[in-house]
């Protein structure tokens, strides 16, 4: 089975896409849009760029090299006109999917993925607590026996510090809380590992070298997944909530810190899946407590699943295809 993943090749917006895709797919394109102004002024609502036809240039990002794909999963608001043209050219053969809310409405896909709290309604609309992303069951249990992030002579809570993509500039009074919150950690026997994401305010991982007992130096790989893995509890930056989702898929403690200027989307994030109980304010402490893992994007993945069986169900038999028994990705792997 094949899927192109649609974006307008944003990080957040792309692994997204791909961990739901991997669930779904065993081969997987990617596929980036870029349209001109004024098509991209006007998106979800406008056409697509003309010079990115599916009839034009054969690297147009809807162009069917290899064929059309069975599915297409995509993520931003310049995406959504290249999702309805693939669905159009295709004949409706293609199923489509749509990650995160959008002014075109329940109708710009088969499944259209909110979270909880949308007013958007309707069939194809699935609902969940979280944002997709790839921190896989499987990706973690092959983390935890990845090489140790946390020093195998610490005996006590091992705790991981996750700060993502810069979205606001933090203040100096910003770095000294979460510096003070992890000595405290440390004064009280914890383990502290820190990985900040490439972007995020240098200062950060500069302030807290005296106080962590491992911090990413920003070269090579990234290790946010072990972290994630191998993590007793983690205290998350609370302006990345695309962190958080993946912080609760661990069902290790998490402790959101809230950096002043943090923007509404975020604030939200934080405050919904406080409400859930799986995440708490960061206070300099630990208070262990247990949850169920939130999987938001299997769900998503089954959702798309369960329309692409009743497509199938539908075919003459003649017309039905056995899956790929291989997966492959164009472009570098996760992580």
């Amino acid at each position: 089975m094949l899927a192109w993943t649609l974006t307008d090749g944003s990080a957040e917006h792309e692994a997204r896409c791909l961990g739901v895709a991997e669930l779904v797919a065993d081969r997987i394109e990617r596929r980036h849009v870029a349209p001109r102004a004024p098509w991209r002024w006007f998106a979800p609502f406008s056409p697509i760029d003309p010079r990115d036809a599916p009839t034009g240039r054969s690297d147009g990002p809807v162009a069917a090299r290899r064929g059309w794909p069975d599915v297409v999963v995509a993520s931003g608001r310049t995406s959504v006109p290249y999702l309805a043209c693939v669905k159009r050219a295709s004949g409706g053969r293609v199923v489509t999917a749509y990650l995160g809310e959008t002014l075109a409405g329940a109708g710009a896909a088969d499944v259209v993925a909110v979270l909880h709290g949308s007013r958007m309604r309707g069939p194809t609309v699935v609902s969940t607590a979280t944002r997709p992303h790839r921190v896989s069951p499987v990706r973690l249990v092959a983390a935890r026996g990845g090489p140790a992030l946390f020093p195998e002579s610490s005996s006590g809570r091992r705790v991981g510090v996750l700060i993502g993509a810069r979205r606001r500039r933090w203040t100096g009074e910003d770095v000294e809380r979460l510096v003070a919150g992890l000595r405290r950690l440390r004064d009280d026997g914890a383990t502290v590992a820190l990985v900040c994401a490439r972007d995020a305010d240098p200062r950060v991982d500069m302030a807290a070298r005296d106080v962590a007992h491992y911090v990413w130096d920003r070269q090579g790989r990234d290790p946010r997944v072990r972290l994630l893995a191998q993590s007793d509890a983690l205290v998350v930056a609370a302006d990345d909530p695309s962190a958080l989702d993946e912080a609760v898929a661990t069902g290790a403690p998490v402790y959101g810190f809230r950096p002043s200027g943090i923007d509404r989307r975020s604030a939200a994030t934080l405050d919904r899946l406080s409400a859930l109980g799986v995440a708490r304010p960061f206070a300099g402490r630990l208070e262990l407590y247990a949850y169920t893992p939130i999987d938001s994007t299997a769900e998503i993945a089954r959702a798309i699943s369960a329309v692409i069986a009743t497509r199938a169900a539908l075919k003459p038999k003649a017309e039905r295809r056995a899956p790929a028994r291989s997966r492959e990705t164009n472009g570098p792997t996760y992580r």
